[in-house]
């Protein structure tokens, strides 16, 4: 008999946990649950799980904001739970780095059917440890950021943010969601940390490529990354 397939489920609802446990064990998946954001992150990271789960409407720390800093260390297969089902709420959760989306209630059967087709399109077609974007190489294994070939000698906080930009490129962050999702914690109206890492991330890299200014700054709401795209 082979082997259950370990499961990451992240939802603060211990009934739901529990009940989804044990009707998954019946199709050999091993379901582990984290009721809090904070050990949703760790346990992804842990390497121990093939696949994780995570409830969108989470108190504190949103499942969104919880794949957005499981994605800045890792490619885990995911997908999302949540109890709407609009299209403005999927897309958000498929831009926050899910490979699916399933709206509550759902049937476990429809959720076990997900979770394999999931793991089977990663199986063919596996996440790039490589961002290339203008002159940049990103290594997100290797947590390494190339310019031209030449390693760039960037902070820890340097390259998870610019990581984030890159990887949202052509699109507005705000602080906020920088902060929480590159540094895991909030900052206040005056804190000024985020300015301070964009700006030593323009002095490293350059202002812009290609006569393309590369970090946009959107007056009163966050950045862009718009350098060119490879």
């Amino acid at each position: 008999m082979s082997e259950p397939l370990p499961v990451l489920l992240v939802d603060d609802d211990t009934a739901l946990c529990e009940s989804l446990s044990q009707l998954l064990k019946m199709d050999s998946l091993a379901v582990t649950a984290a009721h809090d954001g904070e050990s949703g992150v760790r346990e992804a990271l842990s390497e121990a799980f093939e696949i994780v789960i995570l409830d969108v409407m989470r108190p504190v720390l949103d499942g969104r904001k919880v794949l957005r800093r499981i994605r800045l260390h890792s490619q885990i297969p995911a997908i999302m739970l949540t109890a709407r089902g609009d299209d403005a709420d999927r897309i958000a959760g498929l831009e926050a780095g899910a490979d699916d989306y399933l709206p509550k209630p759902f049937n476990p059967r429809e959720l076990v059917a997900r979770i394999r087709a999931v793991l089977r399109r990663r199986a063919t077609n596996p996440p790039s440890e490589i961002l290339s974007i203008g002159d940049l190489e990103i290594q997100l294994r290797r947590r390494r950021v190339l310019q031209n070939g030449e390693e760039l000698p960037l902070t820890g906080a340097e390259f998870e943010i610019l990581f984030l930009l890159v990887r949202s490129a052509g699109k507005i962050l705000t602080r906020d969601e920088i902060a929480e999702s590159a540094l895991g914690r909030a900052v206040g109206r005056l804190d000024r940390s985020i300015d301070n890492h964009i700006s030593n991330l323009r002095k490293k890299l350059g202002p812009e490529v290609n006569g393309i200014e590369r970090i946009r700054n959107i007056r009163g709401t966050g950045y862009c990354y718009t350098g060119e795209t490879a």
